[in-house]
């Protein structure tokens, strides 16, 4: 379980650490809204629960205009690093690990057989997936491989590329306008479950689609697989005759079928 930090964006309250349990959001009586577990003089409004399954948000009853990443939330919500939580009018930013880097590498054109997918959870290209097989520009000129059609998005903004066996994203000029699990960066080492957003809108998760056919082999079912090999012949349970059982079990059909007439008849 990584490290998760609760960051308003606004700086109305110092950044906060999530801990396994339950953390309140609430309101308090003079109309701000903060994290704590006072009940006297507050109003609940939903609460962050963390433990080994992942982060949820559970929003208390009776109580609309709570939005992940811009999309109103009933009643429950799991959460990943870089996940944008508003209560309120009140933004908190969900803050987790990343491995920023002051200056990148010299650039990379390296072209690989990559299994890793870089998928849009918002924004244009939401539901879509870009395969890192080669390096990505993402940027709003014609030239880039992800375009942002936003007049406010950099023509070239980021760019992704391999570099052996990591996945590096490279500042184009952008400044800090990207995130990478909610910490502001300019270049970084990309690691699966990553999100990433460009201009507080355009989301992404770098993911590694699941093999079905593979499937994980326990060490007890490791030892159950350790057979004798294909050319041995298996042992065939006896077989047990049934014509017996069925001829007894017709004669005394018949038997009391006989019987049934033969007396139904006096």
């Amino acid at each position: 379980m990584q490290n998760l930090l609760v960051h308003f964006t606004h700086r109305q309250h110092p950044d906060q650490p999530l801990r396994p349990g339950v953390q309140r959001i609430v309101r308090h009586a003079s109309g701000s809204v903060r994290l704590g577990n006072d009940a006297v003089g507050t109003l609940l409004l939903a609460q962050f629960c963390l433990d080994d399954r992942g982060l949820w948000l559970q929003v208390a009853n009776g109580i609309r205009g709570i939005h992940v990443n811009g999309r109103p939330v009933r009643r429950m919500a799991l959460l990943r690093a870089g996940d944008a939580v508003y209560a309120d009018g009140v933004e908190m930013l969900i803050q987790g690990e990343c491995e920023a880097l002051s200056q990148a590498p010299a650039r990379s054109d390296e072209c690989v057989d990559d299994q890793r997918v870089l998928r849009g959870v918002g924004g244009q290209h939401h539901g879509r997936g870009f395969t890192l097989d080669r390096p990505r520009l993402i940027g709003r000129g014609a030239e880039a491989d992800i375009v942002i059609d936003d007049p406010a998005f950099a023509e070239q903004h980021a760019r992704l590329e391999r570099h052996g066996e990591r996945l590096l994203l490279r500042d184009l000029g952008a400044g800090e306008s990207t995130r990478v699990n909610g910490v502001s960066v300019r270049h970084c080492w990309l690691l699966p479950g990553d999100q990433l957003v460009f201009d507080a809108q355009h989301r992404f998760v770098l993911e590694v689609p699941h093999d079905g056919r593979k499937r994980i082999v326990s060490e007890d079912e490791d030892d159950l697989l350790d057979l004798p090999s294909a050319h041995t012949a298996p042992v065939r349970p006896p077989q047990v005759s049934r014509w017996p059982w069925l001829l007894a079990s017709a004669v005394l059909l018949a038997a009391i079928i006989s019987s049934l007439l033969w007396f139904g008849a006096r």
